[in-house]
């Protein structure tokens, strides 16, 4: 098993060229038929790993009462129709994009976040079972899970619609809690509840926190904070607990729009937006957290919902919801 050494922090005592993300043009090479494509991430062995619905798709609030995924209380409405019968996590090929491995049939109700900690762990979260889940290597039952079962919730031991995890290398986990909440949730390894953010006296408001990646050299957690079109990153209390509260840095910019995903890479946070006026680009961002600032555009897309790097920085990976498919960049100073 290969394990990457930690990634090196990015010089960017010149930001104004910052690695920019190159598209591989002919990747993958091999056609996929995936549902929704709701999140990616890398394996300890450096390929992506995606999490998708299959045939299941989420209606949203514009169709009839009876036919949306969830009702006002944000209860799933379509608990009858069981678990996605087909594999819902796929693992493909760095080289070519082939799938390797696929599972997770039975068992999931509405995929939205994935990622692998360094040990090869994976967390998932669902938003109709309101839940997140630790799934260590080879494992088919959970060893940890976070909320209660189709039940959503505000209190310590509930969730609703959870998005995103991120992992320290501590092992502390960071919950984004999410299309109702609005707020994080940080829990030691063992899953106890440590921290809410936001909380007195923090002067921070989230609307639908979307995706998270951590900057621990910086003490950081980046947020897409999705529906108030920034991101944002508070503390994250990992070398100590003195700073947390104190204010966010915040880059909000006219032409970010709605944030949907975030990753980091070294000092850097590459972004991407979703659909928000005729106005706005459909594009990805490279952000520098500690001046507040974005410093480069690209790509070019239609609706993408995650974005990750692999740890050695080769590639970094997108994913769309229709058209349901992953994108291939390399890095190029």
């Amino acid at each position: 098993m290969i394990r990457f050494p930690p990634v090196a922090p990015v010089d960017t005592s010149h930001l104004d060229s910052p690695p920019k993300p190159k598209l591989v043009e002919d990747w993958p090479k091999v056609k996929h038929s995936f549902g929704q494509v709701t999140a990616v991430t890398i394996d300890l062995q450096g390929n992506p790993v995606i999490f998708h619905r299959g045939g299941r798709t989420w209606t949203m609030e514009y169709v009839s009462l009876n036919h949306r995924s969830f009702n006002d209380s944000h209860h799933y409405q379509h608990i009858a129709e069981g678990p996605i019968p087909e594999n819902t996590i796929a693992t493909l090929a760095a080289s070519d994009g082939a799938v390797l491995e696929e599972r997770g049939a039975g068992i999931f109700y509405m995929p939205h976040g994935l990622t692998i900690d360094r040990n090869g762990n994976m967390w998932l979260t669902d938003v109709a079972l309101h839940q997140v889940f630790k799934f260590m290597p080879g494992r088919d039952y959970p060893a940890i899970t976070l909320g209660h079962r189709f039940e959503p919730g505000s209190s310590k031991s509930h969730l609703c619609k959870p998005t995103a995890v991120a992992i320290a290398s501590t092992g502390e986990i960071f919950v984004a809690d999410g299309y109702c909440n609005s707020r994080l949730l940080k829990f030691n390894a063992a899953g106890r509840l440590i921290r809410t953010i936001p909380q007195p006296p923090e002067f921070l408001s989230l609307q639908t926190p979307h995706g998270l990646t951590l900057l621990e050299h910086l003490d950081m957690v980046c947020v897409a904070d999705r529906e108030n079109m920034r991101v944002v990153c508070p503390r994250a209390g990992l070398q100590t607990s003195y700073g947390e509260g104190t204010q966010a840095a915040t880059i909000q910019e006219p032409d970010l729009g709605r944030v949907f995903a975030v990753a980091a890479y070294g000092d850097l946070v590459y972004a991407v937006n979703g659909p928000t006026s005729p106005m706005i680009p459909v594009r990805g961002f490279t952000i520098d957290p500690r001046s507040e600032t974005i410093i480069d555009h690209w790509g070019k897309f239609e609706n993408p919902h995650s974005i990750t790097f692999c740890p050695n920085g080769s590639a970094m990976y997108v994913t769309e919801i229709g058209p349901n498919r992953v994108w291939k960049f390399t890095l190029t100073m």
